[in-house]
């Protein structure tokens, strides 16, 4: 392996670390009734599991409305991957992006734990991808 693909295979197991790290974090703020604050990280740690595929597959960009169109496009268009985790990845845009930029946003406990449980089975199908 060269060290462009050392370096490469690090960063994508930094990312992905950071997606699982974002699990516990997500689980200490619900407990702690930090809704708005738990919405935010699920939407990071499918994120950085999105970081760590876009690396693999040698997609680059800063903007995070790209990313999602690159996986719409590659993943879930074309079938890799089943088009409920599309919905997924769109639902916890939305709900960080409200929930970051609106105004006396709450969010119920019921809401956020089911956002979380497909959080993390997004970052296991993401897991799959990266070891296939």
């Amino acid at each position: 392996m060269n060290p462009d693909n050392k370096d490469k295979s690090n960063l994508i197991k930094y990312r992905l670390q950071q997606a699982m790290d974002t699990i516990e974090v997500v689980d200490i703020l619900i407990i702690n009734k930090k809704y708005p604050a738990a919405v935010n990280r699920i939407y990071y740690g499918i994120f950085y599991s999105l970081l760590a595929l876009a690396l693999k597959f040698d997609f680059e960009s800063s903007k995070h409305q790209q990313l999602i169109g690159w996986f719409n496009k590659e993943f879930i268009q074309t079938g890799k991957v089943e088009k409920n985790y599309g919905r997924v990845l769109r639902k916890a845009y939305e709900n960080r992006t409200t929930g970051d930029y609106d105004t006396f946003i709450e969010f119920e406990k019921n809401d956020v734990v089911q956002l979380f449980e497909e959080m993390k089975q997004f970052i296991v199908r993401i897991e799959k991808l990266l070891r296939e």
